[in-house]
């Protein structure tokens, strides 16, 4: 694959990595109680899927939700350095979740659209 090949496959990726660091960078204050949890799912899902799409075989889930996960960890790291917010054990494992989930629904259809091809 060429390098803007490369650089077109995990521009969303990184694009939605920076998405979720300025999120993570907002103060304790300004995230709405209780839908957390759906959120750190709902953004690691897209992720998962994201960098699934970045990854030479669109199928390998594992790969996709370890880079994934390990972007969960070094995002909780960060909102050590929030007020306001804490790195939580809980919210990464969500993470994970969420990217196990968003990365399987896409190699499913990438797998099912590979079987109907002529």
């Amino acid at each position: 694959m060429r390098i803007r090949g490369v650089v077109f496959r995990w521009a969303p990726a990184a694009a939605w990595m920076a998405v979720i660091f300025w999120l993570s960078s907002r103060p304790g204050s300004d995230v709405p109680s209780g839908i957390a949890p759906y959120a750190h799912f709902g953004a690691y899902a897209v992720l998962g899927a994201l960098v699934l799409y970045a990854l030479p075989d669109p199928t390998r889930v594992l790969p996709a939700v370890a880079l994934a996960s390990l972007y969960g960890v070094t995002d909780e790291f960060h909102q050590a350095f929030v007020p306001g917010r804490t790195p939580d054990p809980l919210d990464w494992a969500i993470d994970t979740a969420g990217a196990i989930v968003g990365a399987a629904v896409l190699a499913w259809w990438v797998s099912r659209k590979r079987r109907s091809a002529p």
